[in-house]
């Protein structure tokens, strides 16, 4: 530590003496070129006037301290023009930039006359202070993600861990030693479900996955979805009400667009309670403030389940967020992260109204 350090105050001093130098040399050669314009001038103006040289030897010296002086005096007014306008708003910026080098996204660098004023200095500092901005939000992002995959996997480890442990064991029963490996079972098809979800929203995000665009029925796409959940509405004894558009095309990836009827069947089936109602609607139409003078497409699927508050509607979109909060309900927060990827990919809009004990309706817009 004292080596690195006594190594940084020499390059510190190393940087204050070359700027001095820098400052300096700019001084000289502003003096001596404000002293040959002068000179110059004072010389053409005896060179084409009447005056006699007599009189003009006598004022010579005067003459001489007259241009050394204004010389001078235009260096100086320079040098701090200089100073002031461009050095210092320099050091501002380059101080701001090491301070985010350093990983400290909470810096912002001070404007020279004020944010929004013309100054070009002020401009660059803006586009800075928002890269910034965004650098810290993006490490935020970075962090919480890797936080809450870390949980996520944790947690059917130890359970996996805990089971095999039990199962180890020789005075377990035979019915206790199949439900500890159906545990296993499960919890092993939840880690693979995680995995693979965290590889396709990292695949959608990244844009490495380029969607196949083709006409495709919508209608029916949403029909095959509803079909591979009918055992499981069946077994809650949820009522299924369609409203159903035939022969409404659209032009999409219909393997993408499956992952998003996939995931809003299955959370409106897993928060439907048992005896409950899921209506689907499909139909012409776009959303409320589109202008572009065509019909889109719109899904929609409205259930009679536990409904969410304000709070929870407005994070159900972000990465590992799960509105149920006591985790009854298997899931791992990336279902619906995944399907609003894939309506960005498509150019649409996904709309959620939602009431606690009211249900929720999701409007996927094409």
């Amino acid at each position: 530590m004292a080596g690195s350090k006594s190594q940084k105050e020499p390059a510190k001093q190393k940087q204050a003496r070359s700027g001095r130098r820098e400052l300096i040399s700019h001084f000289i050669v502003f003096f001596c070129l404000m002293a040959l314009v002068i000179t110059s001038s004072f010389i053409l103006f005896f060179t084409f006037s009447d005056y006699k040289i007599e009189p003009v030897s006598k004022a010579a010296v005067m003459t001489v301290g007259n241009i050394v002086f204004m010389s001078l005096l235009f260096a100086l007014i320079d040098t701090a023009r200089r100073y002031f306008m461009i050095t210092k708003p320099i050091r501002k910026i380059n101080h701001g930039i090491e301070q985010v080098m350093k990983g400290d996204f909470t810096t912002r660098i001070p404007y020279v006359r004020g944010e929004g004023s013309s100054n070009q200095f002020d401009q660059i500092i803006t586009g800075l202070n928002r890269m910034i901005t965004e650098l810290g939000s993006v490490e935020t992002l970075q962090t919480d993600f890797i936080s809450s995959v870390s949980h996520e996997l944790k947690t059917p480890l130890s359970v996996i861990q805990n089971y095999s442990t039990l199962m180890q064991s020789p005075d377990i029963t035979a019915e206790q030693r199949s439900e500890y490996s159906g545990k296993i079972t499960e919890q092993t098809k939840r880690l693979t479900s995680l995995i693979t979800n965290i590889l396709k929203l990292n695949k959608l995000e990244n844009q490495n996955i380029y969607p196949q665009m083709e006409q495709i029925n919508l209608t029916e796409a949403v029909c095959e979805s509803m079909l591979d959940f009918e055992s499981e509405w069946e077994n809650k004894e949820i009522e299924i009400e369609t409203k159903l558009k035939e022969d409404l095309m659209i032009h999409g990836d219909k393997e993408l667009l499956s992952l998003v009827w996939n995931n809003l069947m299955s959370n409106a089936i897993k928060f439907t309670p048992k005896g409950g109602k899921i209506t689907i609607e499909t139909g012409k139409s776009a959303p409320p403030e589109a202008d572009t003078g065509t019909d889109g497409a719109f899904v929609r699927i409205s259930d009679t389940g536990c409904g969410m508050d304000k709070k929870t509607l407005g994070n159900i979109f972000r990465k590992f967020f799960q509105g149920d909060t006591s985790h009854q309900q298997q899931g791992n927060g990336l279902g619906l992260s995944i399907a609003s990827r894939v309506i960005d990919i498509h150019g649409g809009r996904i709309d959620v109204k939602s009431e606690p004990d009211k249900g929720s309706t999701f409007t996927v817009f094409l």
